[in-house]
């Protein structure tokens, strides 16, 4: 039986067990060497603004990884630099790279499928050059930032082409270079190309973003003449806020709201519109939907203690928004609050929620 059609107990606990397979894998020992090995031969920070879309999955589309890419996740993949909480997150990252003598590609991602255009991103109704022109404004917003001449924090816009798993790197001018049109061959004119288009972009930087280029290059010529399941159907059952859900990376299961946005309530109270919409149209059962909230930590102590009052807060409020806008759908809710130990990915439920 699919996921999305067992009963909400089974569905929960098949989400905690993927949560924990995920930080096994990443505090294997030949993650940790493959992170560390990574990350000395390609010292740039890698940050990545991107949807919620769990067809969206980075490490695996660019065979990078795990823990090298650093993703900031919202719904429909909205954000403003000028959000004073994402503003101080993205500038404390950028400090620490710097400190640490390395310089910042900030990728900003948008997706769309060539294919079918109700299999595009659901926070823009499905339109790419809305998407696109969205990630333009936030390009312009980190050169305000971090400086107009890209020295030392690169924005960098790029597609995700959700058919095949394609990036598409936008240059300074209308040119972009699509992966999905070059053949394996082509890899090794990879940094001609993106010196060609991003002519502007540092040598450090550029040397560090071609390993993912070429991994997707890979990647994408392995999924050629494989048939693919496209399922464009809305099934999320699952309304995700706060942060630490890199585990979360399964097609229409999860809606995840990052805390970046002033107004937390509108982006909640749209996924629990989507929740109840695929409950009356019977995509999902009616037995329960799941509200998981999550928030990192570095250390035990005060670090971890601040991460549980942070989630508690975000449960509270989230399900006091679910209850007020979509009072039917609130009797049916299942509430899960948890904190993620950042350095394991290790997902920790409180015993209190």
């Amino acid at each position: 039986m699919p996921l999305h059609d067992r009963p909400i107990g089974e569905r929960i606990e098949a989400l905690l067990a993927l949560s924990r397979e995920h930080a096994d894998n990443f505090c294997s020992p030949s993650a940790w060497l493959a992170r560390e090995r990574y990350l000395a031969n390609h010292p740039t920070r890698i940050l990545v603004m991107k949807c919620m879309d769990g067809r969206i999955h980075l490490p695996h589309a660019t065979r990078t990884p795990l823990g090298i890419i650093t993703p900031f996740r919202n719904l429909g993949g909205i954000f403003h630099l000028g959000w004073p909480y994402l503003g101080e997150m993205l500038t404390d990252a950028v400090d620490a790279a710097i400190h640490g003598g390395s310089g910042v590609l900030l990728v900003i991602s948008y997706h769309f499928s060539r294919g079918e255009r109700a299999r595009g991103c659901a926070g823009f109704a499905c339109d790419a050059d809305a998407a696109l022109a969205q990630a333009h404004e936030i390009r312009r917003q980190a050169e305000r930032i971090f400086g107009r001449d890209n020295r030392h924090v690169y924005p960098l816009v790029c597609g995700f082409e959700t058919d095949t798993d394609a990036l598409i790197v936008h240059g300074i001018t209308d040119a972009t270079l699509d992966i999905s049109e070059l053949p394996p061959a082509e890899e090794g004119d990879l940094e001609r190309r993106v010196a060609s288009l991003c002519p502007d972009m540092p040598t450090d930087i550029r040397r560090d973003l071609l390993p993912l280029l070429k991994g997707n290059l890979q990647h994408v010529d392995s999924l050629r003449g494989t048939a693919r399941e496209f399922d464009i159907e809305h099934r999320e059952w699952v309304i995700c806020v706060g942060r630490g859900f890199d585990f979360l990376h399964l097609p229409n299961t999860a809606l995840i709201v990052g805390p970046y946005s002033p107004d937390l309530s509108e982006p909640i109270g749209t996924a629990a519109a989507i929740i109840a919409a695929n409950m009356k149209a019977g995509r999902i059962p009616d037995d329960g939907f799941l509200l998981l909230a999550s928030t990192p930590y570095e250390a035990i102590g005060v670090d971890r203690a601040r991460a549980e009052l942070k989630s508690g807060f975000l449960s509270e409020f989230a399900a006091r928004v679910i209850a007020r806008e979509h009072p039917r759908l609130a009797a049916s809710m299942l509430s899960r609050t948890a904190v993620v130990h950042w350095p394991s990915r290790r997902l920790e439920l409180l015993d209190h929620a």
